[in-house]
């Protein structure tokens, strides 16, 4: 069978690595044998933290220069050898920014194709994020936050000025890192693998995902809509349910609105994890219900009928007065989503969403129609655990409070069992004493 290379291109945070990684596990599911050859793992095992140095990526320094074209070769090398002997698909990893470094590849591997995948992320926020990121790397242990973050910015400075776009390569695919997105290819026709990679760059992957609700708030009491409420004394042990529930269950993300309904929700989880990553995003805020925020459902029935009717006709395409529908809903939850599967690439993921929010990201998975989404239960007691990969989808909705509070009732049981145990051995215990103490052993 015909082998391939998977060549990755881009500037640094854009999202190289994350791709590589699910390149190489999506076709390892698929059967083939893969494997990732990162440029910048050799570059740190072989010059340490010199490499750190921004100066080192500078492309008129003709000693620097040298020293990386060495790296590459070398780890072109390793991945030819590995092609030689089991591999099926060898996937280099590193920026190559330049025309110049990929005639280099291309001179170099001349025995199977070489197919180049361009990584391209103009999210902002994103890219801040993920040089935030880099700077905490252990090569730059020795630097002040300031100064990691300078040094990288001035690495990023250099391979924007070499920058080249994919273009006259023979075989090649532009891909939005963040949108799972293929925007322009060069096909590489009869390959084994080609539609695979092709499927797997544009599916949105969940490996490791769990959708809870926030737990009750006073707003949820009253029969209130929207607003900023805080959690009630039930919504603050459902709170502490949900985090026994996961105590012994990895967590590497935990995702929330900028509600306080969501963080209270979150702090019991979060407690005793503090390598865990967290971040507030406003997509991921309850459907804004406009004029009618904080009104209790039966207030807009009786002053607001209009709304009642428009709500009941087609709930998910109607919007409240200076407010949001589902359908506009939609897209900021879908972009909200694609942020934190990138930002958390195969690791698992914790959302403490709301109700609409949930029903939104559920139906993004679950692929049901959109009349259907504002139906979908969401409860407070339970969580969703969801599994999206190329050959799998596995969604579950699991019970967490009332584990929690059989828990309780289980401990309650057994001190009562305790107690009446205790008491049955002393009344013996007494008997004994009267029969035995006051009239002598006979």
């Amino acid at each position: 069978m015909e082998k391939l290379y998977v060549v990755m291109v881009g500037l640094p945070a854009r999202g190289k690595s994350t791709l590589a990684r699910r390149i190489c596990h999506g076709l390892k599911d698929e059967g083939f044998f893969a494997k990732i050859f990162n440029n910048g793992e050799l570059r740190r095992s072989i010059y340490g933290s010199h490499s750190t140095q921004a100066d080192f990526y500078n492309p008129t320094d003709a000693q620097h220069k040298k020293e990386r074209e060495q790296i590459a070769l070398r780890n072109m090398g390793r991945a030819k050898a590995w092609l030689a002997d089991e591999g099926c698909v060898a996937v280099l990893d590193a920026t190559n920014a330049s025309r110049e470094r990929r005639n280099m590849i291309e001179e170099a591997l001349t025995d199977h194709p070489i197919l180049f995948v361009e990584c391209v992320n103009e999210d902002t926020m994103l890219q801040n994020i993920c040089i935030k990121r880099k700077t905490s790397l252990p090569e730059f242990a020795d630097y002040t936050t300031e100064e990691a973050l300078e040094s990288f910015m001035q690495r990023i400075y250099y391979y924007e000025s070499i920058y080249e776009p994919l273009s006259n390569e023979k075989y090649w695919l532009r891909v939005d890192s963040t949108a799972n997105r293929i925007l322009e290819e060069h096909a590489l026709e009869g390959s084994p693998y080609y539609n695979a990679i092709r499927q797997i760059l544009v599916e949105v992957p969940a490996p490791h995902l769990f959708l809870a609700r926030h737990g009750q708030t006073e707003f949820n009491v009253e029969g209130r809509i929207g607003g900023d409420p805080l959690l009630t004394a039930k919504g603050r042990t459902q709170a502490e349910a949900l985090a026994a529930h996961f105590a012994h269950t990895q967590v590497d993300w935990v995702f929330t609105s900028t509600r306080r309904r969501s963080h209270q929700t979150a702090e019991p989880v979060l407690r005793n994890r503090p390598n865990v990553h967290t971040l507030a995003m406003t997509e991921f805020d309850e459907l804004w219900a406009g004029d009618c925020e904080g009104m209790r459902y039966e207030e807009i029935r009786e002053k607001l009928p209009a709304v009642t009717a428009g709500r009941n006709a087609n709930k998910f395409s109607y919007a409240y007065p200076n407010g949001e529908s589902y359908a506009m809903l939609n897209e900021r939850v879908k972009k909200g989503l694609r942020r934190a599967l990138f930002l958390a690439g195969d690791s698992t993921i914790l959302i403490i969403g709301h109700q609409a929010i949930n029903r939104v990201i559920l139906s993004l998975f679950l692929n049901c129609r959109e009349v259907d989404i504002p139906y979908i239960y969401i409860p407070q007691n339970e969580y969703y655990s969801i599994s999206v990969t190329p050959r799998k989808k596995i969604f579950e909705r699991i019970p967490y409070w009332l584990n929690y509070q059989l828990t309780g009732v289980r401990w309650n049981v057994y001190c009562c069992w305790l107690s009446t145990f205790f008491f049955f051995c002393v009344i013996m215990l007494s008997l004994s004493v009267l029969r035995f103490g006051a009239f002598g052993v006979r």
